[in-house]
């Protein structure tokens, strides 16, 4: 007597995620079931709601597909095959990734070709974030529902007065993660770590942008203070693609800025200087960007307390994380 078919896998939505243009997808077997497993099928749409294709055929529980469409909401789905045959399909994940950014998205063909699959038995890409009281957010990820999927959908909720969620579950939210960009910075800054610290040759200031424009969304990074020396006044904050690179970050309209010493801070845009704060930088020090383009504000804070009032309002379009400094500063990145 033949052994029966795998029962369907279950996707493990604490390990499932999605990283710019990339989706981490992980599955296991029933806790309970006994049937033996030679392998896995993992299918994705065509991120339009098109018919699936197989983009990963193994013995592996984990996969990230990389190369995948900018702005785009997946579904994916896994089934597990032994000599017997094929079991049903896993329920279905839908996820989203990050928005585009100039040209960072590769066109390629689809099904993604199995050199571009990359299998990663390695740690995910974090799924988590800890959120203050004060900053709402939503997920990315679902589970469809139908006549024939179970229905889960994870939403985080406005948090109540209290600090709590209204809403309970596994909470899965989109990162999109950046380093700097060579590309678009001015000639002076010098890259290191990854396109994730920066400095500058020049005494004057000199703006570098982050690799990710954002749109939507929730988004917060850090920028960390490794060197700070004869009290310069870097600048923190979100910028257009099209910003001026030779001068402070805020001395045109196409940038929203925290400069800062360390004394004192103001914010500025257009060149107009507002909200003179008491309380500065050193070395060591960390600097907090709040991008929320669902209130459309950006806040500020240094090591994790706010820094003044709320610092713009009506904020819309593109922006893309943003720095100016010069060579007596030293920054990196936590994003």
């Amino acid at each position: 007597v033949s052994s029966p078919v795998p029962a369907p896998p279950i996707l493990q939505l604490e390990e499932c995620c999605t990283h710019n243009n990339s989706a981490t997808l992980s599955w296991k077997q029933p806790p309970l079931s006994t049937v033996q497993v030679e392998g896995y099928i993992l299918e994705l749409d065509d991120g339009n709601g098109g018919q699936f294709r197989e983009v990963y055929v193994g013995k592996e529980t984990m996969c990230t597909v990389d190369g995948l469409h900018f702005n785009s909401t997946y579904s994916a789905r896994v089934k597990a095959f032994n000599k017997t045959g094929v079991s049903p399909y896993s329920k279905t994940l839908v996820l989203q990734t990050s928005e585009d950014t100039q040209s960072e998205e590769q066109t390629l063909p689809f099904p993604v070709p199995l050199e571009r699959s990359q299998l990663r038995r390695m740690s995910p890409f974090s799924s988590t974030l800890n959120l203050q009281p004060s900053f709402p957010g939503r997920s990315y990820f679902e589970l469809r529902s139908s006549a024939h999927q179970l229905s889960l959908h994870s939403s985080l909720q406005s948090l109540n007065s209290a600090g709590e969620p209204r809403a309970s579950g596994i909470f899965l939210l989109v990162f999109a993660w950046f380093s700097f960009d060579p590309s678009s910075a001015h000639a002076d800054i010098i890259f290191s770590n990854d396109n994730l610290t920066v400095t500058c040759n020049s005494y004057d200031d000199r703006v570098v942008l982050g690799k990710t424009g954002f749109s939507k969304g929730l988004h917060y990074w850090e920028l960390s203070i490794d060197r700070y020396d004869n009290h310069p006044d870097p600048a923190f904050g979100v910028a257009r693609i099209d910003v001026l690179k030779d001068a402070m970050l805020g001395k045109d309209d196409k940038a929203w800025a925290m400069y800062v010493d360390n004394n004192r801070s103001w914010f500025m845009h257009n060149n107009s200087h507002t909200n003179r704060t008491e309380g500065g930088i050193t070395k060591g020090a960390t600097v907090g960007v709040l991008l929320d383009l669902t209130r459309r504000t950006l806040t500020f804070s240094i090591n994790e307390d706010q820094q003044g009032p709320v610092a713009f309002e009506n904020l819309e379009g593109l922006f893309f994380p943003a720095v100016s400094l010069n060579r007596n500063v030293q920054v990196g990145a936590r994003t």
